[in-house]
């Protein structure tokens, strides 16, 4: 498995943790994130991310940045990309399960070390259950490329 991972300033040294915590998983983790503690924009790590999960180039993604929420905004604009911010496991894994989540997100000033990772590895142990959620997802998919649903039948 390889999945993408990048954050804001905010989320450094979590980032940091996240990524050894998946690398000791044996996950190949590739880092667009900054590395920096100066601003940093995350809309620039969200849409990075959004680019390498749509694209296939890696399976999955985690945003951090402090809450989640602006990051995973910027890479739900990639068609494709299924973001959603988490602060727990059972959402995490929930969004796989039933949302096909191809991105997990959270907050550096929401969750601490130690959250995230339950959080991460809830996510990534989910599997997607498919039957009603795929015509559910297939609806998003439909909005997604298009920007309108399907006529009512």
């Amino acid at each position: 498995m390889k999945l993408a991972i990048g954050n804001d300033h905010t989320a450094v040294d979590l980032k940091n943790t996240i990524k050894a915590h998946l690398e000791q998983r044996g996950i190949e983790v590739l880092n667009v994130g900054t590395d920096s503690c100066e601003s940093f924009d995350y809309p620039l790590s969200g849409y990075r991310v959004g680019k390498l999960v749509a694209s296939g180039e890696v399976d999955g993604g985690v945003l951090i940045c402090g809450t989640g929420v602006g990051i995973s905004l910027a890479a739900n604009k990639v068609e494709g990309v299924r973001a959603c911010v988490c602060s727990e496991p059972y959402t995490a894994a929930l969004s796989k399960r039933h949302n096909n989540a191809n991105i997990i997100a959270f907050g550096a000033r929401v969750v601490g070390d130690e959250m995230a990772k339950l959080i991460v590895d809830s996510w990534i142990d989910a599997s997607f259950e498919g039957g009603r959620h795929q015509r559910r997802i297939d609806l998003i998919t439909q909005i997604d490329k298009t920007g309108e649903l399907p006529a009512a039948e």
